[in-house]
């Protein structure tokens, strides 16, 4: 997915766009771009070629996933965001991270070692979509596909993401996602705060973040006692402080959901897999992405102007 041409940039996609619209000759076609020259190409491509919704999800999964995991979690992806005729997901961008195998504790360092380096390779993605986007749509007849790029993350996969945010500069952040979704996240409750320096940057990139919880999430109160020296998880406790993001970050509150999809015991136990156990967690998110306004999202209670608590219908 990151490999690479030799040659930086995107002047050739914009060259073989611009010669299938037969606005340039050229030599060039889609079977000479490589890495994200081809990826960026065939995603502007897709969405650009209808007048619905083909909007892209970019998932980031969490904790103690073999590759066989990753294999059915994209299954799982696919049958809820694509199949699904009231989603407005067409495309979905799996990040695979190198997570362990085992639920063991002790894995858990691994993986929070790795889901830092991970959020390099992310931080790479966002600066080569961006100069994408500044190299393509700097030509006067190519227009943007109006469509909506989302991102959500589960448990740990929070972690590759701060990784990233760290290293964004705030000058350089621009607006390219519409929703980000944080699921479950495994993450200090404290990382809105400026002096964290990481997720105070998403209402710069985004234009609208929900940070899905679960208070009563087992697999994040381990965390918390056993790895993290007692500090609070976002995905359990909430947020400290996001007075000043609230027009923009809401948190919805998934402690009395059903797990009526899945309720073997590591989902009923856990609780800590609702985007894929229960169904009004699943619908939830379903009007996050399709845009409602958070106020307007059927089966929520609202607690106060940012905060609001799922319940059964």
């Amino acid at each position: 997915m990151f490999s690479e041409p030799d040659k930086q940039g995107y002047e050739e996609v914009l060259e073989v766009l611009l010669g299938e619209k037969a606005l340039k000759n050229s030599k060039l076609t889609a079977n000479n771009l490589g890495g994200t020259q081809r990826m960026f190409y065939e995603l502007y491509k897709n969405m650009s070629s209808t007048k619905v919704r083909s909007d892209v999800l970019i998932f980031i999964h969490g904790y103690a996933y073999t590759f066989d995991d990753e294999l059915k979690a994209i299954i799982d992806l696919k049958k809820l965001f694509i199949d699904n005729h009231e989603s407005p997901i067409e495309h979905i961008l799996f990040v695979s991270w190198p997570a362990s195998s085992s639920l063991v504790p002790m894995t858990y360092f691994d993986d929070k070692a790795a889901s830092i380096n991970s959020g390099t390779s992310l931080v790479r993605m966002f600066y080569f979509y961006t100069q994408f986007l500044k190299d393509i749509f700097s030509h006067k007849d190519l227009k943007p596909c109006n469509q909506h790029i989302h991102l959500m993350t589960h448990s740990m996969g929070n972690r590759v993401l701060q990784s990233m945010l760290y290293s964004l500069k705030k000058e350089n952040v621009l607006r390219v996602i519409d929703q980000v979704l944080l699921l479950n996240a495994d993450v200090s409750y404290k990382v809105f705060d400026d002096a964290e320096n990481s997720f105070n940057k998403l209402p710069l990139l985004a234009n609208k973040v929900s940070i899905y919880l679960n208070r009563k999430d087992a697999i994040l109160g381990i965390s918390q006692f056993t790895k993290n020296i007692l500090t609070p998880r976002l995905g359990k406790n909430g947020p400290s402080n996001i007075e000043h993001f609230k027009d923009i970050v809401s948190i919805v509150d998934c402690t009395f959901i059903e797990n009526d999809l899945k309720n073997t015991f590591k989902f009923e136990f856990g609780n800590h897999w609702g985007y894929l156990s229960s169904s009004q967690a699943q619908d939830d998110i379903l009007q996050t992405l399709n845009g409602v306004d958070r106020n307007l999202i059927t089966n929520r209670i609202k607690n106060n102007e940012y905060t609001f608590t799922i319940i059964s219908e």
